[in-house]
């Protein structure tokens, strides 16, 4: 089980996405995704989005929102140990501080918001992503995926047609 943070870094109609495509063995490879990573013991999740920031791009947060939460469950074959479940707690951010810098883990790039659809998402953040774009209230979303494809998938403790 993990805990996990993301972020959307958002400026002037464009979030800043991190392209997954530096490291070896990575679920996200290949992926566009937040910016974000794992909870370290005794951290809470905005300490840890504070410094998962600030070792990806560089920057200072000054002013973020925390929009929801995902739980996600990998099975089959390609399910990595360890990785079976994870939590995830969801932030925008619309204030920093410092220069963008390179990115260890991928290349971020600024997307300007009506074209991050088009990018090699994973199919769940598409549908939490929608929430955000519509500004709507908390979510809490379950998706249950077998390597790339959605098994099944909750929001608010009620299934989801897909």
């Amino acid at each position: 089980m993990y805990l996990t943070v993301t972020c959307y870094l958002e400026q002037k109609g464009q979030w800043l996405m991190l392209h997954r495509i530096k490291k070896d063995h990575d679920i996200n490879q290949g992926k566009w995704i937040g910016i974000g990573g794992k909870l370290e013991a005794g951290e809470s999740p905005e300490e840890c989005l504070l410094r998962e920031v600030r070792e990806e791009t560089g920057l200072r947060l000054t002013s973020f929102r925390l929009r929801g939460m995902v739980t996600f469950n990998f099975t089959g074959p390609k399910a990595l140990p360890g990785w079976e479940t994870e939590y995830m707690y969801v932030y925008t951010a619309d204030g920093w501080e410092g220069e963008l810098t390179d990115c260890p883990e991928g290349e971020t790039a600024w997307v300007p918001v009506e074209e991050v659809p088009r990018l090699n998402l994973w199919p769940g953040d598409r549908l939490f992503l929608e929430k955000i774009w519509a500004d709507e209230p908390f979510f809490s979303y379950k998706i249950v995926y077998e390597g790339d494809r959605i098994l099944s998938c909750q929001l608010d403790g009620r299934l989801v047609n897909l």
